[in-house]
């Protein structure tokens, strides 16, 4: 599992540590690491070209240090410095000692557009804001490969917000710990390949994270698994209420997604029932109310329901149950604003996208993209549920946790019909037992490498169908690891 911790407990950690150590010796730590993957990117440091953007902070003086390392192996080092007052003077003086050589911003340009590989080292990660007008000059004239310091500078490393314009890594190194804005996009995306350099943190950071991404053998071990003496029954049966005559296929896509989620049976109610039997002869079916179609252990509600009275009467018997119950769509459509949903007997789970999301809250959609990790903690706490807001990449909040992110899901994923898909794959695991936050992480774990396992190996459109049903060979690889 990755783990992120925010700046405030990234800080705290660092001074614990260095209260330690002798002066100088964790920026030491810190430059040597990023010394030595900047030399893994150049394949050939002797000859090579290096640039490194400096600022005024502690990444200046870890770029600084770094490039003296480069230097002494025959790198050509220009230090290009954005500050030069308030650069580190312990950087600066072991740069020049190597051999390297500076030049302020206004002479940096061709010096930047001619490296085989830029070092950033502009702002860390106490930085709010996009990058300064000569800041942003330099780095529209880079040519090579751009490594970050800690984190590309102009990202927010609490959010991944950008506010303005940002650097586009290629790859990040970050020390002692993950940050929360390397992992959610927009700045996981403009962070290319990230790489953490141990420096001694982990000791001295807290045992609960302020983010987590699960990875493969986190998920499989989340994943049911059926004993010699299950039966259909005993590994849980998924409820599903979607659909209508105006959109029966939405019935179809999440049943698809409930009989791949690991239940034992699943029991759809609701008007596409000729639909649904069509396509699966296997799920059992009725017309409805839902309290009157027999037992389950999960509700799925809302995919293509519509929004009349027989909509909303559905959506209020399901709520009214004492199983954990998803909601998506127009089941959030249909949700009064401010819902408490800690009033139910079981969890609730809603799986907003940002619009719906924005709905919920009372804000503007572009409030909620701007600012996906506030939003889907606010979510959680005003409702009282564990939220799912899609997006390119999905995030997990529960009252009390750290938020969860999903590292598996792809922009092919914007199709229609692919959220019902992963509305019935999570009831179903909520059905065989798992809690909410771990049912809406595996699902969509799952869901995301389903997509990708599709679109592979160069990535091409997809249809949710597809992402249905590839899930079971998805679901294989993960257990395989």
């Amino acid at each position: 599992m990755r783990i992120a911790y925010s700046v405030e407990t990234v800080r705290a950690a660092e001074r614990e540590l260095m209260a330690r150590l002798p002066a100088g010796a964790l920026m030491q730590r810190a430059a040597a690491g990023l010394a030595a993957a900047c030399a893994g990117l150049l394949g050939r440091v002797y000859g090579s070209r290096v640039a490194l953007l400096v600022g005024s902070g502690d990444n200046g003086g870890d770029a600084l240090y770094a490039g003296a390392r480069l230097a002494r192996r025959g790198a050509g080092v220009t230090a290009v410095l954005l500050t030069p007052d308030r650069a580190h003077h312990g950087g600066l003086a072991a740069l020049r000692a190597a051999g390297g050589r500076t030049v302020t911003a206004d002479a940096g340009e061709p010096a930047v557009a001619r490296a085989d590989l830029v070092i950033d080292g502009i702002v860390g990660i106490g930085g709010k804001g996009g990058l300064r007008p000569d800041a942003e000059r330099l780095v529209r004239a880079v040519r090579g490969t751009v490594v970050a310091v800690d984190l590309p500078s102009g990202i927010d490393a609490d959010t991944g917000e950008v506010r303005g314009s940002s650097v586009r890594a290629d790859a990040t190194l970050t020390f002692g710990a993950y940050k929360p804005g390397l992992l959610i996009d927009p700045g996981h995306e403009r962070a290319g390949a990230l790489r953490l350099v141990d420096i001694g943190l982990a000791e001295h950071l807290p045992a609960a994270p302020d983010l987590e991404a699960l990875q493969h053998q986190d998920v499989a071990a989340l994943l049911p698994r059926p004993t010699p003496e299950s039966d259909k029954y005993r590994r849980g049966v998924v409820g599903v209420v979607a659909g209508s005559a105006r959109y029966p296929g939405a019935a179809v896509l999440a049943v698809s997604g409930a009989l791949r989620g690991g239940a034992g049976a699943v029991r759809y109610v609701g008007p596409a029932a000729d639909t649904v039997i069509a396509r699966f002869p296997e799920t059992l079916v009725h017309s409805g109310p839902p309290a009157k179609a027999g037992r389950v252990q999960s509700w799925v509600v809302g995919p293509g329901l519509g929004d009349g009275a027989a909509a909303k009467h559905s959506l209020d018997d399901v709520l009214a149950s004492d199983v954990p119950v998803l909601v998506d769509a127009d089941g959030l459509h249909l949700l009064p604003s401010g819902s408490d949903l800690r009033t139910r007997d079981a969890a609730t789970v809603l799986t907003p996208h940002a619009g719906e999301a924005a709905a919920l809250l009372g804000v503007s959609r572009e409030e909620v993209e701007a600012g996906r990790l506030a939003a889907v903690r606010a979510l959680a706490e005003r409702y009282g549920a564990t939220v799912l807001l899609k997006g390119s990449t999905t995030l997990i909040a529960a009252e009390g946790q750290p938020v969860r992110v999903n590292p598996t899901g792809t922009g092919w994923l914007a199709t229609a019909g692919s959220g019902d898909v992963l509305s019935g794959l999570i009831g179903s695991l909520l059905a065989t037992g798992l809690t909410a936050r771990d049912a809406a992480s595996a699902g969509a774990y799952l869901h995301g490498l389903a997509a990708r396992r599709t679109t592979a190996p160069q990535g091409a459109p997809i249809a949710a169908y597809d992402v249905a049903t590839a899930l079971t060979e998805t679901w294989r690889d993960v257990l395989v690891g």
